[in-house]
Parts: C-alpha cells; structure tokens; sequence
C-alpha cells in the first residue's frame, strides 16, 4: 500500500519511493505558481479531468519539454456536463492517475473539489459567442461555457505560461485559443495530435465504455476518415459526396448512430459545400451509448 505523509503547504503522495506534490486549495496553487513565477520558473499546464490515458501523458511530455514546470489539474467539471450526461459515471482512478503522473515527471497535481472550485453562490462563466454554435455544441448546448468557464478558472490559478490541449478535441482547443486571444491572455497555446490506440481508435477516456464487438464498429471513424482523404486526394471536392460516403461506411457497421459529419473552415467552423486547400473534417458518433469524435484536417499534399 503506497505511504501517503503530509508538508505544510500541500499534500505529498508517496509512490514507491517518489512524490508528487498534490495541492488541493486555490490558494495554495496561486501561492505556489507566483513563487515559481517569481523564481523565473515558466510553467506549463495540461488540464484533464483524470482518467489518464496515453493521450494525456503525451500532452505532459509536450508541456514538460517546454517549460521549467509541468502542472497538471485533474477535475472532473460539472458544469460542462448537460442533463443525462454522464457526470457521474466518469471514470475516476485517483490513485492510478497520481502514479502516472510521477512516471511522466509532472511536478505538481492541482486537484481541487467541486465545493473549491465553485463556492457558494458563483454565478460567473465565460462565453465565446461562435464557435460554439457548431459541431458538439449543436448537441451539447453550454457544454462549451463550461469548458471556457473551468479553463479560465485553472488559468487564473495555476497562472501557466503555456497550456496544452489535444487535437483530438479540435473544437476544444479552438475556442479556447480564441478565448485567449480575444482576452488578452498571456498564454501561449500548445496543440498536440491525436494519439491513437494501436488499432487505431484515438484515445479517449470513454473508450473504456465499449465492449469489444462495439469497439470494432468504433474502428469505422478512423477508416472513414481515411476513405474521406482518398476521395479528397482524387480530386473530390463537393462536400456532400464525401459525408455520404463517410456516412455509408460508418452505417454499415453495427451499434453506430451518427450525430454529426461536418466538413468546416478549420478556423471558423462554418461548413464549406466545396472542399478548398485545406478542410476539417470533424465526426460525431455514438457506438452502443459511448459518444464517440475524431477528426482530420483534408489538405492538399503540398500544404
């Protein structure tokens, strides 16, 4: 059983003979990044709300080799998470998590508690006003004030010079650059590749929901996008040909449902009916009850 001791300032997890500083409060966070700061320490940040996988450590490497200081949040966000949703069945493996972590040399866990996070009364969010209307915010109404919300809030506390988000999560990670920009944030931006399993299927805590006949229908995201670039590559370039192609591969495999298949600007997100130098094409796909996205950029082979 692994020794868990106390210092004065924040919890310190023991793990077979090495520590990671857990802090739990605000206030102690805000403390410890302003001494670091002060100290000429940069910082990185990678905000996760646990379960870590392989994609979250290849974001702590990315974090770790360009700063002084990795710290990473784990916090399971409440209000990003609409009715029916699946708050609390997120998978949650506190333990797990802490000795990943240390493996991958993160320097400080910042894992607060709802009640820390949001105190009585909170009544703040913050808003990007497009970017949202599109892709998992058509389905997920304020899911992206939530993810917005929270960021600012890890932002303001663990004071990062840099953050990084995966692509895998492509909407994500443009509206909170864009939150950044139009707030003047002094943060720069990291954005890392999708990591993916060895079949495959890009890596995702809700991966773990699947049984194992839904996992090989879940395989269909990524050969769809494959036959999207083979279209694209030929010469196809009308939307609409390639969503129906991509939907007919995804509908002829078992346990799928298709929320969205959209081919946008991959700076506005607005759809595009003709495909240009360089497109995104974003999936939505529920297999079984697991919600499912993945996504790739189809661009000329020069770009």
């Amino acid at each position: 059983m692994a020794k868990k001791n106390r210092c004065v300032t924040a919890q310190v997890e023991f793990l077979e003979g090495f520590c990671v500083e857990v802090i739990e409060t605000v206030q102690e966070m805000q403390q410890r990044s302003e001494a670091l700061r002060s100290a000429g320490q940069t910082i990185s940040l990678v905000p996760t709300m646990g379960f870590l996988h392989e994609g979250h450590l290849e974001l702590m490497r990315v974090g770790k080799r360009h700063s002084d200081k990795l710290i990473i949040s784990i916090f399971v966000n409440p209000v990003q998470f609409g009715p029916g949703e699946d708050l609390d069945q997120y998978p949650r493996d506190k333990e797990g998590d802490l000795k990943k972590a240390r493996d991958v040399g993160v320097d400080i866990v910042f894992m607060p508690s709802v009640g820390e996070m949001y105190q009585e009364g909170y009544q703040t969010k913050v808003q990007v006003e497009n970017l949202p209307q599109h892709l998992c915010g058509l389905s997920r109404p304020g899911h992206f004030d939530g993810v917005t919300t929270v960021v600012a809030k890890l932002f303001n506390i663990t004071r990062p010079h840099m953050a990084v988000f995966g692509q895998k999560d492509y909407q994500q990670l443009a509206v909170i650059s864009r939150m950044v920009m139009d707030l003047n944030m002094d943060i720069k931006i990291l954005g890392v590749p999708t990591v993916r399993e060895p079949d495959s299927l890009a890596m995702s805590s809700r991966n773990n929901y699947l049984g194992a006949e839904e996992r090989k229908s879940a395989l269909s995201l990524r050969k769809s996008m494959d036959l999207a670039g083979e279209l694209f590559q030929g010469g196809e370039k009308k939307a609409k040909v390639i969503r129906d192609a991509v939907q007919s591969l995804i509908l002829s495999h078992p346990f799928t449902a298709i929320d969205y298949i959209a081919l946008c600007d991959p700076v506005t997100l607005d759809d595009v009916e003709v495909l240009g130098d360089k497109n995104l094409l974003a999936l939505a796909v529920r297999v079984g009850k697991t919600r499912l996205i993945d996504n790739c950029l189809l661009q000329n082979d020069s770009d």
